[in-house]
């Protein structure tokens, strides 16, 4: 193995693997960054990695030529789902730092590979969920842990477009790993384990679930509810958070106002009646005020670039480490699963990759290891 040390003072340097659709988003972020010194992006196709790059940054197609480079600290991975394992298995043995895209893998237990080789390499491990660094996934996030809503009673998130039906992955594997990132971030205690239920439908024939519904306990007899479609002619991204004092809405295609509370719900009231066990229950309805939040104006990627860091230079996990990335492919995987079941097949719904984890690449050409990346 082995280790680049990562400075204390200045910008460190950063690879970006992959010049795909996520690619040139990230190099753009890094690139301005303070805390960052882009040095290389890595793809097999050169001519669109220069186009990426721009000319002041180096090119290359050769893996190792990124993860042999002292003076690089850490890696960002922006290729295929099913290439995240190899890639950041290589980059953490070589001493890197990782921040992946979403999902962190293609499996549970590839990402958990991944989880346990930074954890023991002293690394830090980060899972690219975007939208955790909106600010208005973060007020959203004080709204809830400061106890502002109340218990969460339910959660209903509707995620829906003309999309493009992908040709390896379904729907839920596509489109849900963002609201299961902001469930995972703005809820106390995380994602939940068990209990998922999911249910799946290909009304077009694509041999994979173009419409799906997920839904999660939560604390307390809540439920939250995740509805995902690529075949919705209307755009819909909105999430309501039910509580039992105030009612948050976040409707992302509304930039006037993204964020509304409303101190409205229901209420139920229990009495004893006649000086008895028994007890009677009425219901009344609370109808109050409306308010939005004002919320500042920045791009999420470039917080997450700050954070990712942050977090090397004070020696903690990221706000979305692997850990993060594992709860929302555990949550994937059982919905799977799920969707198995319904259809009698195994894992049908879910990534189309080999059965079991592969072998540890050691010295693997960059050809192998960037299978994909285009």
């Amino acid at each position: 193995m082995s280790t680049t040390p990562t400075p204390q003072q200045g910008p460190m340097g950063i690879a970006v693997i992959g010049a795909g659709y996520w690619g040139p988003n990230l190099v753009r972020n890094f690139a301005s960054s303070p805390d960052w010194d882009l040095r290389v992006v890595c793809d097999l196709d050169l001519e669109r990695a220069r186009k990426v790059a721009g000319p002041h940054v180096e090119v290359t197609d050769d893996l190792e030529r990124v993860l042999d480079d002292p003076t690089i600290h850490a890696v960002a991975i922006a290729t295929p789902a099913r290439t995240h394992h190899g890639l950041a298995l290589q980059a953490l043995s070589a001493g890197k730092h990782v921040v992946v895209e979403k999902p962190l893998a293609d499996s549970v237990a590839r990402g958990r590979m991944m989880v346990d080789l930074a954890d023991a390499q002293g690394l830090v491990l980060m899972t690219d969920h975007t939208f955790c660094y909106t600010p208005v996934v973060q007020k959203m996030r004080e709204l809830v842990v400061s106890g502002e809503l109340g218990q969460i009673h339910f959660i209903d998130s509707v995620r829906i477009n003309l999309g493009l039906v992908q040709p390896d992955i379904d729907v839920l594997w596509d489109l849900a790993p963002h609201d299961l990132a902001i469930l995972d971030h703005i809820l106390p205690s995380g994602l939940p384990s068990e209990g998922i239920g999911a249910t799946g439908a290909d009304p077009i024939g694509a041999g994979r679930a173009c419409v799906g519904h997920l839904t999660l306990p939560l604390p307390d007899d809540g439920l939250a509810h995740v509805h995902v479609n690529w075949l919705s002619p209307t755009k819909i991204r909105q999430m309501v958070i039910g509580g039992s004092r105030r009612t948050l809405v976040w409707d992302d295609l509304n930039p006037q106002q993204r964020l509304s509370v409303y101190d409205r719900g229901v209420d139920l009231a229990r009495t004893s009646v006649g000086g008895t066990d028994r007890t009677a229950s009425s219901v009344s309805y609370r109808l109050g005020d409306t308010w939005s939040p004002a919320l500042p104006e920045r791009e999420a990627l470039g917080a997450m670039v700050t954070e990712f860091a942050a977090a090397i230079r004070e020696g903690r996990p990221a706000l979305t480490d692997g850990h993060s990335g594992l709860r929302v492919l555990e949550v994937l995987e059982q919905a799977s699963h799920r969707l198995a079941a319904q259809s009698g097949t195994t894992h049908q719904s879910g990534p189309m990759v080999p059965a079991g984890p592969p072998p540890v690449p050691q010295q693997a050409t960059a050809p192998s290891v960037l299978e994909g990346v285009r």
